[in-house]
């Protein structure tokens, strides 16, 4: 087999094969035996169907078959000769095949780019840590309590975060407007669900009341017949209910679990909680802000052919997300508000890939299985849910992608010499803005290092 290769623009290369006739015409005639044997034909018992007949009738079909198997065969032969890694399937370009010459064809194929690894060093990250005080503790027991808010019919005015009951029409120089209409709405006054004005002037009114509200649409407003337009909305106000908060007591307590120990007990568990869900945060953030740094450090061509399966996963994702679309086709979506995405995370995959390959990571057997342990005990019977991991596969490498993810992760922050930023906690749990989802991003991207390895 001969095999030249040319390099392209970027990482693309072309590949010129040539097979020897000798083994597709071997190979073909070998496949056209194999046939013989079972093929029925009238006239003629099984198997003794003459090799020339099979040939005449079949030839042509088997050999395209033959073919197709030797390109492929040859294809990677050729990339393993010639030491390339290919990103993606190759794209044939052109084919040659002639009876009594070799085999040729091209092939064109984006190679994998050569990674250097940044100096770790010099990432530049903190890690935040706080301390939870008492107030952050008040704080969140008074969360609590507003998840286990009911509310409670009062004979009042309505005032600000009650939720009232009403009926509404919309109309438009008279005319009532799409979407401007609803019987026994309930509505939180202060959520800003409604157009300015609208919650605003159901305060002060009670139950029973009857009354028109002279309003106007925003300028910059979906819907573009009603953007900017002068509205009125006829309300009725059915009820009036207000907030109505547990009280902190052993009831209270139960509710979460701490059967004994009283006021005592529930505070140490609200603060076990809290660091549980700071350590989390803050690992996350860490994550987040070592990524950056390593990102801005490097350039790296992604392959084409890697970012466009990106865009297919997160595509799909989306509409995942979304409920499954309401039958939405996720090819319909465009590739560009993915791409950049779809970038970082491939530039991610071949920079943990590399450090994957060089430390020679694996997923620890003793760490897997901490996991798994971890995650068990918060049900009924843990035994049962070990065993289960240990006898689903899918599900026990999703335990070793995870752990791999971290173990690369402390190597990276390990090399980098990370140090700490004391803030408060709730600075630590803070929400990210949402600019790249890279802790996402991290773990499918060390997830596909690993298995590329």
């Amino acid at each position: 087999m001969q095999v030249s290769v040319e390099t392209m623009e970027g990482l693309e290369r072309r590949l010129k094969i040539a097979v020897p006739r000798d083994r597709v015409d071997s190979a073909v005639n070998e496949r056209l035996q194999e046939a013989a044997k079972n093929i029925r034909l009238n006239g003629f018992r099984k198997g003794k169907v003459p090799l020339k007949v099979v040939k005449n009738k079949f030839g042509k079909g088997v050999r395209q078959e033959v073919l197709g198997e030797i390109m492929s065969q040859s294809f990677y032969e050729a990339v393993s000769a010639e030491n390339l890694k290919p990103a993606g399937q190759p794209r044939i370009e052109e084919s040659k095949d002639e009876e009594g010459q070799d085999l040729e064809f091209t092939a064109i194929i984006e190679v994998y780019p050569e990674i250097e690894l940044p100096d770790l060093s010099k990432v530049t990250a903190e890690r935040l840590t706080a301390e939870v005080t008492d107030k952050d503790v008040d704080e969140m027991i008074e969360t609590l309590r507003q998840q286990r808010m009911t509310w409670e019919k009062v004979e009042r005015a309505a005032a600000d975060k009650d939720l009232v009951n009403i009926d509404y029409t919309g109309t438009k120089d008279g005319e009532e407007f799409a979407g401007g209409k609803a019987a026994g709405q309930g509505l939180v006054l202060g959520s800003e669900r409604m157009i300015p004005g609208f919650e605003e002037g159901i305060i002060g009114k009670s139950a029973g009341d009857e009354f028109t509200l002279d309003l106007t649409f925003p300028e910059k407003y979906h819907n573009d017949e009603l953007a900017g337009a002068a509205v009125q909305f006829a309300i009725k106000l059915n009820s009036v209910s207000e907030q109505k908060l547990p009280e902190v007591d052993e009831e209270f307590y139960k509710s979460f679990g701490v059967e004994e120990g009283g006021e005592e007990a529930f505070r140490k568990e609200v603060v076990s909680n809290m660091q549980r869900e700071m350590k989390t945060a803050s690992r996350s953030k860490l994550k987040n802000a070592v990524l950056d740094s390593l990102i801005g450090m490097v350039d790296i061509t992604p392959p084409k052919a890697l970012v466009h399966s990106e865009i297919h996963q997160l595509k799909h994702q989306m509409v995942q997300q979304m409920g499954g679309g309401r039958g939405m086709d996720p090819h319909q979506l465009p590739d560009e508000i993915f791409r950049e995405q779809a970038e970082r995370r491939v530039v991610l995959g071949l920079l943990l890939g590399e450090i994957i390959r060089q430390q020679n990571l694996h997923a620890d057997p003793a760490k897997v299985r901490e996991t798994v342990e971890e995650l068990a005990s918060t049900y009924e019977s843990p035994e049962e849910v070990v065993k289960w991991y240990y006898n689903n596969e899918e599900q026990l490498n999703a335990i070793e992608q995870s752990v791999i993810e971290d173990e690369v992760f402390d190597y990276i922050i390990e090399a980098a010499g990370i140090g700490e930023k004391q803030v408060s906690y709730q600075e630590v749990i803070k929400a990210e803005e949402p600019k790249t989802n890279a802790a996402s991003d991290a773990e499918e991207s060390a997830a596909e290092a690993s298995e590329d390895e």
